[in-house]
């Protein structure tokens, strides 16, 4: 018989099973005010959505003792104010909108302060303009709409009509048709990676904003994906193009420039590309404009990469944007995926000097280095060493200057980041932000100063703001968590264990509920996301509430986060841990970092250990439950991407590599499909998609439920009718979530149907 070993010392000979110890609704309304909702409201003094503005100002969003308020910085006086008067801006705010606004609450999260003092805010896709002295408010009419993208002077955007590409004159209204020859899946600037899909256009502006490079997007061999709504009468049926791992046809993009004036289409002299870029899933960053392009500041030329469909060669190209002629610079060849940085694209065309700033983990660690355009040959590294160079951020073609984050160069954390600056010829390499804790920072366009929160998972966060030349800074905001630690909030724990073979060290956090007690026997819960483009912590910062990891603790559970093998922002090697095996997804490091923690703390209870999480935590959930069946005990698996076959061809061929097929009717993806495990359940998982996700497309739960049936498994299953892909936060699926902890790993009985009220809209 399984023991557990329960809260109540009387009880704890009592089976697993057992639902003969109660959870209360007090306990869930103690837990459910360590979620967000509530715990962000107790922390002042907050830097919130930081924006150097029009005028060179910093505007930020701050809770303080009095709601919600907006501040501007100088940073040259380091004067500080409230942006304007919030009272009055909300009534003109209220008067054009005709809807209630609170002055502690404004209906926005960033704002923008041009050089004649006008206040620019955007409220439910729509732009407003506010004079600050008489506080009169109105629909801004020369702005770019929803689905457009805006030219860099602000004067024109172009948008997509009918599969082609038109221009709109911001300020007389005209509309001009840029494109004639596209068709239904053969469109210009189409925004559609299969598992994300925009109406904007993608495409890069140049610098003077006359020409703009984009695509024609084709899709029309490519297969196509399905959803079907649930309603009563006719459901909505939604098709669209999917591609997937192993189709003969992916999304292709022939690439063309532009001349908006004189409406010349000019095609690159060179073959489509595949649609991939050389850091996402996408070509299009969230703004709409095209990844991996950078122009030359004249506007006649521009560098780009191609990268291949397998993810492992990058080829720097450069084009003449006039003619369209393409030269080859030079390719660049991973054994696993070729990424040009790990926060954000890190490479920058030097047209004036002929060069190309390049990042490369060829020796092992993500570094820059200074390329001859002419040769293609490297003429030197920039940075070096067993560290890692995150995301270049400004460069200063006068002087010769780089601006970048990088991690791991300073001891301790390596995943703390920090700012550098360093001449191009490798020179005078200055660390930026002195204190040895985490550094999250928006830099200034012109790169003369950052704002810099500096804090730990366990410190809260000072704000400043500090110049790249002098090194000088001020404070601007310090939080204040005294509301906070007043209610028994306890800030997580952070740990380090070996990996699965004792080599690498592993980074964690672990958290534990405000009454806890080391002589007591804990279950764990063990919440992943694998990656391989992030990992499960996210960042090193301070926060009142991570995920529901607070929340659930307080339940009487240990939650336990790690970054494992397979994860980013270390070494290249350390990045590769699983590539070609998605199966392994990391969770040989998870069971190793949890039966160490146990050895090292006899509060913890390796005998109960749960596990859950969110698409690919989803798929790595259940996957931990059949792998390890006897280690985990239950899974909550969401949304997951069960096997890569069923998903976007970019992830599963960029991680796991081409599909391959074997003589014998098997696949190199067999070993990262759940399905063909099914039979190996014995704990209890609780199994869950949104049945409109077009991210994850539900079939991926699907194919493991009847893989389940087929095995004669029990197990629990949730789909949740019209909803997409982030439910996971949703009262419902929380209270389930959590529900099922404590019912199945904790042998407790939770209160029935319990409602969040703080989660209430």
């Amino acid at each position: 018989m399984r023991k557990c070993f329960s809260l109540i010392p009387l009880l704890v000979l009592l089976p697993l099973t057992s639902n003969a110890i109660q959870i209360t609704e007090e306990d869930y309304k103690r837990a459910e005010q360590r979620l967000s909702k509530t715990t962000n409201k107790l922390v002042t003094g907050t830097v919130n959505y930081p924006h150097w503005m029009s005028n060179g100002q910093l505007s930020y969003r701050s809770t303080t003792e009095n709601g919600e308020r907006f501040f501007v910085v100088n940073a040259l006086s380091q004067k500080k104010s409230l942006a304007f008067d919030h009272q009055k801006l909300a009534e003109s705010i209220a008067r054009v909108t005709d809807t209630a606004v609170e002055h502690n609450k404004l209906p926005f999260y960033q704002i923008d302060i041009d050089m004649k003092g006008r206040l620019d805010v955007a409220i439910k896709g729509k732009a407003y303009q506010c004079n600050l002295t008489s506080y009169l408010c109105e629909l801004d009419k020369n702005t770019k709409k929803r689905n457009e993208l805006a030219s860099p002077d602000g004067t024109k955007a172009v948008f997509i009509k009918d599969h082609n590409l038109w221009v709109r004159d911001l300020v007389n209204k005209t509309e001009t048709q840029l494109t004639t020859d596209g068709v239904k899946d053969f469109g210009y600037a189409t925004n559609n990676a299969g598992w994300v899909r925009r109406g904007s256009p993608v495409v890069k502006w140049s610098p003077d904003s006359k020409k703009l490079t984009t695509f024609k997007h084709d899709g029309r061999k490519v297969g196509e994906m399905a959803i079907v709504s649930t309603a009563v009468g006719h459901p909505e049926i939604d098709v669209w193009k999917y591609p997937l791992p192993g189709d003969e046809n992916i999304f292709s993009i022939h690439r063309v420039v532009i001349d908006i004036e004189s409406g010349n289409l000019v095609k690159l002299d060179m073959a489509p590309d595949a649609h991939r870029s050389t850091i996402t899933d996408h070509v299009a960053g969230r703004d709409g404009s095209l990844l991996d392009i950078d122009w030359a500041d004249d506007g006649q030329s521009f560098a780009f990469v191609s990268s291949s469909r397998d993810h492992k060669k990058a080829t720097l190209k450069i084009a003449d944007a006039n003619t369209g002629k393409v030269t080859t610079i030079f390719t660049e060849t991973q054994q696993t995926f070729f990424e040009s940085g790990v926060s954000g694209i890190s490479w920058h065309y030097l047209a004036k000097s002929n060069e190309v700033i390049w990042f490369s983990q060829r020796s092992d660690w993500g570094h820059l280095y200074l390329i001859d355009a002419a040769t293609g040959k490297v003429k030197q590294a920039i940075t070096e060493g067993d560290w890692t160079v995150l995301e270049l951020l400004h460069v200063d073609e006068e002087n010769d200057k780089l601006i970048f984050t990088g991690a791991g160069r300073e001891g301790g954390d390596p995943y703390f980041h920090y700012l550098y600056s360093v001449n191009k010829d490798g020179s005078e390499l200055t660390l930026l932000t002195p204190e040895k804790k985490h550094h999250r920072v928006t830099l200034r366009d012109d790169g003369k100063y950052f704002v810099d929160s500096v804090s730990t998972p366990t410190i809260p966060t000072e704000t400043f703001i500090r110049s790249t030349t002098s090194r000088s800074g001020f404070l601007i905001d310090k939080m204040n968590v005294t509301k906070l630690l007043a209610t028994g909030w306890q800030a997580p724990t952070p740990f380090v264990v070996k990996d699965r073979n004792g080599e690498h060290d592993i980074y964690g956090l672990y958290f534990t509920p405000s009454n806890f007690d080391e002589t007591k026997k804990y279950p764990v819960i063990n919440y992943l996301y694998p990656g391989p483009q992030v990992g499960s912590i996210r960042g090193r910062h301070f926060q009142a509430s991570r995920n529901d990891h607070n929340a659930i603790a307080e339940l009487g559970f240990i939650v336990v986060a790690i970054d494992a093998l397979g994860t980013p922002g270390r070494s290249k090697s350390f990045h590769d841990g699983y590539y070609g095996n998605m199966g392994d997804s990391g969770i040989p490091d998870q069971v190793a970092a949890i039966k160490q923690l146990a050895e090292k703390y006899t509060w913890i209870d390796d005998t109960r250990v749960g596990i859950w999480g969110h698409s690919g935590g989803g798929f790595a959930s259940t996957r931990a439950l059949l792998t390890y069946p006897d280690f985990y005990k239950v899974a909550v698996s969401q949304a997951g991407n069960h096997d890569n076959r069923n998903y976007a061809d970019e992830w599963g061929e960029k991680f796991h590599g081409l599909l391959v097929n074997n003589e014998d009717g098997t696949t190199n993806y067999d070993s990262q499909a759940n399905q063909l495990i099914a039979k190996n359940l014995k704990g209890k998982l609780l199994i869950a998609h949104g049945t409109t996700d077009t991210n994850v497309p539900p079939y991926n739960t699907l194919v493991v439920v009847e893989a389940l049936i087929e095995a004669n498994k029990d197990f629990d299953m949730i789909m949740l009718p019209n909803r997409g892909h982030g439910f996971s936060r949703e009262p419902f699926m929380l209270r389930k979530r959590w529900d099922y902890f404590v019912t199945h790993l904790m042998g407790a009985t939770p209160p029935k149907e319990f409602v969040f009220h703080s989660l209430k809209k």
